[in-house]
């Protein structure tokens, strides 16, 4: 009797559905056609319940790199989950579970088999992110699920809405929707793809184990809001200034907070979220195909990043944080070089793969007549991206090496079969952008722009660089409070969490333990509604002439 190995069955497998998924994108593309195909599930007298599959370039594009992008991740977890075991299995079968949610999600046009989709990927991440089954493991999964049903309450209210319409199959009445359901599709889109105020859930999966991050923050997860947009896309509503105010504020927000961080894992992730405020931003200044351009490009060197980073951990004996890190190049080259070109493509370095998407955006959102402040939030998240990345690499990389000099040398030898993934996804995100640029002819827009505009961009990828490298060597460059600032995503897990601590006074409580929320929320708001009924009662317990004046006082104001 042969017994397979299921991590290999499920690689090949998905391989070739990937392959499948590519034909299917490219013939849709050169035929310019779309098919939709409705199964009967249940019929009886009047009533009809069906399944409707709607298979489009877009659709078929989005499902190859998701294939593929979990072949990866398959082939390096059969190797990073240690021994072929029933746990290791279970964890196999979570990860197929969750590639599937994604694509029910991905190839249908019904808002209800969407949320079947939706759903399952927030069940399936949560037990993902518990995987280690440790107290922060607990933690990080809570809030991962409880900010994920705030998304899924406003889909079941849109379904609930938009079935008075006539249907479920969204498509079809995109223009006669009531602007409010496109509003609360947004918001259901912001608690998927994280942007303020939901971002703090983002940095907490990062509990999960190192190959689920790649799969969740590159192609699944995190990008469902975006493509649910993208398929709702209505261009009156869509071109929303406030909307783009608030992704770009999370493009900013997240690249900030990612240069004062220290854990590797938290780097990255932060740095999904500054893509994700690109990818928003984008769709909000009317530019669909570019923001599904960048979807599928980051999705390639962000999955590299995250599993050249599970290499390095695995060399490390399991610590994440980069000041412990340096000289690891010596013992894993292959696996750095990786990590360098996923990271010089993060930041947009010429003609690698982000750097055909990011500076085809910059360059038309410019050209769309954006304003001046608007523009400048661009080129700085540009900047602030390649700062994040080069003291990435400087930390990891270039300094000296900071702990333990008995970890074993010859480990890299040893992970062999992750290196065969690295390789692969490392050659997409050399040539995935180009190539993609070529199949959908999005290069045969004609852009007049001013030389130093046009070189502005590569100027803020090199001047990033520079002051990120010149940044490692300022200690306490401004106040600590700017750092906890920072640390923190800007005090937003006070929402999430919603835990009060306490301290002995409450002068040192705001001075030193309160979060902006809570200052200016549930907390302020009791403190001083105490102090005014404590002054109500006193003033009514006083003597009756201040009564009868008062009474005097409101009465005039009230005439």
């Amino acid at each position: 009797m042969l017994i397979f190995n299921l991590y290999w069955v499920w690689t090949v497998f998905l391989f070739l559905m990937s392959l499948f998924f590519l034909s299917l994108c490219m013939n849709f593309l050169l035929f310019d056609c779309s098919v939709m195909v409705e199964w009967v599930i249940f019929s009886l007298n009047s009533v009809s319940v069906s399944y409707l599959i709607y298979l489009d370039w877009i659709s078929m594009g989005f499902c190859f790199v998701v294939f593929f992008i979990s072949c990866m991740v398959v082939m390096y977890s059969s190797v990073y989950m240690g021994n072929y075991n029933f746990n290791s299995i279970r964890f196999l079968f979570l990860v197929i579970m969750f590639v599937l949610s994604m694509l029910l999600m991905i190839i249908s046009p019904s808002l209800v088999s969407i949320m079947l989709g939706w759903d399952g990927l927030g069940l399936v991440s949560y037990c993902l992110v518990i995987y280690y089954s440790s107290l922060s493991s607990y933690l990080a999964g809570l809030i991962t699920c409880l900010i994920n049903r705030l998304g899924d309450i406003g889909l079941l209210v849109s379904i609930a809405w938009v079935f008075g319409y006539g249907g479920w199959n969204f498509m079809f009445y995109l223009d006669y929707y009531s602007n409010l359901i496109f509003y609360l599709l947004v918001i259901s889109s912001f608690t998927k793809s994280a942007q303020i105020p939901f971002s703090s859930w983002l940095p907490a999966a990062m509990a999960a184990p190192t190959p689920v991050s790649a799969l969740v923050h590159s192609s699944t997860l995190v990008t469902a809001g975006v493509y649910l947009l993208i398929r709702f896309y209505n261009y009156v509503i869509f071109m929303n200034y406030f909307f783009l105010f608030i992704s770009m504020l999370t493009m900013i927000m997240s690249s900030f907070c990612a240069n004062y961080e220290f854990d590797l894992k938290k780097i990255i992730a932060l740095s999904t979220l500054s893509q994700l405020g690109l990818m928003m931003s984008c769709l909000f200044m009317g530019l669909v195909d570019l923001s599904l351009f960048h979807l599928l490009s980051h999705a390639m060197f962000k999955s590299l990043l995250f599993l050249c980073s599970g290499v390095i951990i695995h060399l490390m004996g399991g610590v994440q944080d980069i000041r412990y890190m340096g000289c690891v190049c010596l013992s894993l080259p292959v696996t750095c070089s990786c990590f360098n070109i996923a990271n010089m493509s993060l930041c947009g370095f010429p003609f690698l793969s982000g750097f055909y998407s990011k500076d085809f955006i910059i360059e038309l959102g410019v050209f769309n007549s954006l304003n001046m402040f608007y523009m400048i939030l661009f080129y700085v998240g540009l900047g602030l991206t390649a700062m994040y990345s080069i003291r990435l690499v400087y930390y990891s990389l270039l300094v000296n090496y900071n702990y333990n000099c008995l970890i074993n040398g010859n480990l890299g030898k040893s992970l062999y079969l992750m290196k065969y993934s690295l390789m692969l996804l490392s050659m997409f995100s050399l040539s995935f952008g180009c190539m993609y640029m070529w199949m959908t002819n999005l290069g045969l827009g004609f852009l007049m722009l001013p030389f130093l505009m046009k070189m502005m961009s590569v100027v803020m990828v090199f001047l990033g660089a520079y002051l990120g490298y010149h940044m490692n060597f300022i200690s306490y460059l401004i106040f600590n409070y700017f750092y906890y600032l920072n640390g923190s995503m800007w005090f937003m897990y006070s929402h999430s969490y919603g835990l009060f601590t306490m301290s002995y006074s409450y002068t040192m409580k705001l001075i030193n333990s309160m979060n902006w929320g809570e200052y200016w929320g549930g907390s302020g708001l009791s403190f001083y509604l105490l102090k005014l009924s404590n002054g109500m009662q006193f003033m009514f317990l006083s003597s009756l002439s201040g009564f009868c004046l008062l009474m005097i006082v409101w009465l005039v104001f009230l005439i």
